[in-house]
């Protein structure tokens, strides 16, 4: 499956999406809208973190056991509504009313998120000052890109993928770039379809894709208080694909949108896939994967293009899974460092050509059975340090 160049989240039938300037960062826009007229089946998955933002709360509440309806996501950007109390529940609840009112919908037809420094109020005076919401919308690429700018924090880049299914279409736009962690992380989705599917099964699907994506990456191995993936499908395109077809569709643009993430990882300047094959079980591969791509050793050594292979077993053995080491081989690149029990000699020239490349692929063969899994991480550098010493000044 290919990507649709240039396409955003207005690319299914029947959405229509804005990013407008508020006022709660000092200049670039901070308010994003995505909208259907037609109801839409909707399945949200929600940080894990026992800290909760406001936000989070609130449009969990709406969709109960993940999934529910709605016709609007809205997302402020610069204010995470993060550990602010009831009057933190009140604001976010005024927010929505507001977007319902604009909408001519009712409030539970709207799911709410919020990214940025935790601990502010969220003023809701700034966006009662905005007028012609929904004059503001538009089924546009300009829109589109307009929606996914307006969500950014820390991010370098808009991140949006879309695709064409067999008579329908999936995308989605998302944030993210520092509190990067598995089960999920400092991140935003929205993920459109015109699709038709029902609620409970999109919730599935959502899920499923969830897990091979957004809870496989690790930037900074910081779990957030906001984090929400949401899916809308509006049925606009009256073709209901097969559970495998959309499946298909909406693993890739979730996993297209979890690379982007890495990729644009605060200070990030590599970025490295973490294979586990040949394990007895799935979940021992997954967490043979979390636990090397969220290593800050590991993401370190990367950085630096120092080839501290050990580090790699010294992440896995953290883990708690039993392997032995006697039947794992380890590789860089194509490069084989470790086999059977003990180092391997290596050509340390391509090795070091391996560790300088802009991505880079560590596959850690267990050799005990077929279970496989791919995790995601960019290295930890200077930089990354420099912008979260200063987020609040």
């Amino acid at each position: 499956m290919k990507a649709c160049q240039g396409q955003g989240i207005t690319f299914p039938r029947g959405f229509q999406a804005a990013g407008l300037f508020a006022g709660f960062k000092r200049a670039k826009k901070d308010f994003s809208l995505v909208y259907s007229e037609e109801p839409c089946a909707a399945a949200g998955v929600f940080t894990s973190n026992s800290v909760k933002a406001a936000p989070v709360l609130l449009s969990q509440q709406k969709l109960p056991n993940g999934f529910g309806a709605a016709n609007a996501v809205a997302i402020v950007s610069g204010v995470a509504n993060a550990c602010t109390g009831e009057q933190g529940l009140e604001n976010e609840a005024k927010k929505v009313a507001w977007v319902a009112g604009e909408l001519g919908l009712p409030p539970e037809r709207v799911l709410t998120a919020s990214t940025g420094v935790i601990g502010k109020h969220l003023d809701v005076g700034k966006l009662l000052a905005l007028k012609g919401l929904k004059a503001a919308l538009s089924d546009s690429g300009l829109a589109a890109l307009d929606a996914a700018q307006a969500i950014l924090t820390t991010d370098s880049v808009e991140k949006t993928v879309a695709v064409q299914g067999k008579g329908f279409r999936v995308a989605g736009m998302a944030k993210g770039s520092g509190m990067i962690h598995p089960n999920m992380a400092t991140m935003l989705a929205v993920i459109c379809s015109d699709a038709v599917i029902d609620a409970a099964a999109l919730k599935a699907a959502l899920k499923q894709a969830v897990d091979k994506s957004f809870n496989m990456i690790s930037v900074d191995g910081d779990m957030s208080t906001n984090d929400c993936v949401f899916a809308l499908a509006n049925g606009a395109s009256g073709v209901k694909p097969s559970v495998a077809e959309f499946q298909e569709a909406l693993d890739f643009v979730c996993l297209e949108l979890a690379k982007k993430i890495v990729a644009d990882g605060e200070g990030a300047t590599k970025t490295f896939a973490v294979k586990v094959k040949g394990a007895a079980r799935e979940a021992q591969a997954v967490a043979f994967a979390k636990a090397v791509a969220s290593s800050n050793l590991v993401k370190a050594a990367i950085h630096g293009g120092d080839l501290n292979w050990g580090r790699v077993f010294s992440a896995m053995g953290s883990t708690g899974q039993a392997f032995d080491l006697g039947k794992v081989a380890l590789f860089v690149g194509p490069v084989k460092v470790f086999n059977g029990g003990g180092p391997q000699e290596f050509d340390k020239a391509l090795a070091l050509e391996v560790l300088s490349a802009r991505h880079l692929e560590i596959l850690v063969d267990l050799g005990i059975g077929r279970a496989s899994a791919t995790a995601f991480g960019c290295d930890l550098s200077e930089e990354y340090v420099k912008i979260n010493s200063a987020y609040c000044t």
